[in-house]
């Protein structure tokens, strides 16, 4: 199909280009996910090499966006490649700070502002916060800046709660997991906004799943339960893998106007 066939069917409908899947429970699922795997790779590697990692992680993140937006219509592979890319290099971003000595709170409710001036550009140029209408270069990348953006403070605010609070980072986890159902519970019962409860519950999937990582991997001296963040993410990775060929194979996640 040549680039003009592909231009007229866009303008004669849009909606045949949509670049973000529907939002299912498998979504919820694959993305805690990655943002475990996101975490536990990226303490893996930076544990290894700080500098190769990151500056790998930084071309690799490049690499997998360059993927996504060449893409036409959503692709799971490159979809969810994005997304685990963005796991790993925003964790590096998020921690980058606190190496550097800011201390979390600072870089937390930083990245919380930043986030919060991110979406205000989006809307005021767009008029819509909408992850349905993706189905333009400049809203998919207000998109996945708002997406690292998020991974980001997420990373920060799991930090500020298990290391700054002394919660650790079983606590951690699963007082983010009751507050991840709170979104949900304000869109089915209470009729909540739906855009706005699921930024909020994308921005809680980040420490929500980097607090079970951590948990997972880290030594038992330190309250974990000692797998290595290595193991940890190396089946993780097996499973979103697994799940992301079942979603490829299967369409089921496939935008409903571009199945």
């Amino acid at each position: 199909m040549s680039a003009t066939t592909l231009s007229l069917q866009e303008q004669a409908n849009p909606k045949l280009f949509l670049k973000v899947p529907e939002i299912t429970a498998l979504f919820w699922i694959i993305k805690i996910l990655t943002t475990a795997m996101g975490e536990a790779a990226s303490d893996f590697f930076v544990h290894l090499d700080a500098s190769v990692a990151f500056l790998g992680a930084l071309v690799i993140y490049l690499v997998s966006l360059a993927i996504q937006f060449r893409t036409k219509r959503y692709n799971a592979w490159a979809y969810w490649f994005q997304v685990a890319m963005v796991g790993i290099f925003g964790t590096m971003a998020a921690d980058g700070l606190h190496k550097a000595g800011i201390s979390i709170p600072t870089y937390t409710a930083a990245y919380g502002v930043l986030l919060l001036v991110v979406l205000g550009l989006w809307y005021a140029v767009e008029g819509t916060l909408s992850v349905h209408d993706i189905n333009t270069p400049r809203r998919e990348g207000f998109y996945w800046l708002t997406v690292l953006v998020c991974f980001a403070f997420g990373t920060a605010t799991g930090d500020w709660t298990a290391d700054t609070l002394h919660l650790g980072t079983l606590d951690s986890g699963l007082i983010f997991t009751g507050l991840f159902v709170l979104p949900a519970i304000a869109f089915y019962l209470l009729r909540a906004n739906a855009i706005v409860t699921f930024w909020i519950a994308y921005v809680i999937t980040r420490p929500l799943g980097a607090s079970f990582a951590d948990w997972a991997g880290d030594p038992v001296m330190h309250a974990g339960l000692g797998l290595g963040k290595g193991h940890v993410a190396a089946v993780l990775t097996v499973v979103i893998v697994a799940f992301v060929a079942y979603l490829a194979a299967s369409r089921r996640d496939a935008p409903h106007s571009a199945a």
